[in-house]
């Protein structure tokens, strides 16, 4: 029988390189190894406010982002979180056995919060539970995240033991699985900081969305390191990030990506990486206009009522 993942994300800002080579590619590879379910999880994008209608939108215009990345709805389950009422059932009793002082550990509510903590929303808070809940809720083995969510996921370990240990074996202990590639693309204009889709500067990030032109201006546009060489140098972080970039979207090896610009100027290299970025990204953005509302809404219904099946176990 195979093992499980579960993994989502929020239906807020737009989608960049990074949740791209960070998550969605690493969710189609395993799609086929492991039992898949797959969440947009419109819920935790409470936590700050919403327009109901956009977030609606936002919420199917990511589960077409999913299926044109390669999720397969024949392999994987795809459904919108507030459609199965026990991630929100569930919440509630694991909110009764986490601590104070665990959440408030949590370094996104500190970021977050941005020390307005209490002016700040009660889900905002108590949301790293509501993520224990999803995860938990569907017995997952793995859970493929990045490097910032890390934290939430040995809460919702903390949380499953507990509750063992208090009311008898129910949950299995999940794992995280953090690829070794890709896992903390960086911004184009800060390589000391994550590409964020709610990062102010827009420069900083390469949406899925954007078109050739763009593309190829953000790259341009990249700060680089001092220095001539482009090789995969973490003391250099601005060119290491951009190299590694490359190397995604080609699949070649770093022997091979250092070989091909042995010799050649930033100028150079940021062509071709421009170029390499906008054939990666074309077949996703054909697929995604590919699928109707009518469509989309019947592998949501489907999916979700698989996850109730689930979820009712």
């Amino acid at each position: 029988m195979k093992q499980r993942i579960f993994s989502g994300a929020q239906p807020t800002g737009r989608l960049h390189l990074g949740n791209y080579l960070g998550a969605l590619k690493n969710w189609v590879a395993l799609q086929d190894e492991y039992d898949s379910i797959f969440c947009i999880v419109n819920l935790h994008a409470l936590t700050l406010p919403q327009d109901p209608k956009t977030l609606r939108q936002k919420t199917l215009d990511l589960a077409r982002v999913y299926l044109a990345a390669g999720v397969d709805p024949e392999k994987a389950t795809i459904f919108i979180q507030s459609d199965v009422a026990a991630h929100a059932e569930l919440t509630w009793v694991l909110a009764c056995i986490a601590r104070m002082g665990e959440l408030e550990r949590m370094t996104q509510f500190k970021d977050k919060a941005k020390g307005s903590a209490e002016r700040a929303g009660v889900g905002l808070f108590s949301y790293p539970v509501l993520m224990a809940s999803d995860i938990l809720l569907y017995q997952t083995n793995l859970v493929p995240v990045g490097q910032d969510q890390k934290q939430h996921l040995e809460l919702t370990r903390d949380l499953a033991e507990r509750f063992n240990r208090d009311f008898g074996e129910t949950f299995t202990i999940p794992e995280v699985y953090i690829p070794k590639a890709g896992a903390r693309i960086k911004s184009l204009q800060d390589p000391t900081k994550k590409m964020s889709k709610s990062d102010e500067n827009e420069a900083g990030a390469i949406f899925l969305d954007d078109d050739a032109d763009t593309i190829a201006k953000k790259i341009k546009r990249a700060v680089t390191d001092s220095g001539t060489e482009i090789t995969f140098d973490e003391t250099r972080p601005a060119i290491h990030n951009l190299l590694t970039i490359y190397q995604l979207v080609t699949g070649k090896s770093e022997q091979e990506c250092v070989e091909n610009f042995s010799g050649k100027g930033y100028g150079q290299f940021k062509s071709e990486l421009a170029e390499a970025v906008v054939e990666y990204l074309r077949p996703f953005q054909e697929r995604i206009s590919a699928y109707d509302d009518d469509a989309l809404n019947a592998i949501l219904k489907t999916g979700a009522e698989k996850a109730r099946s689930i979820a009712s176990v």
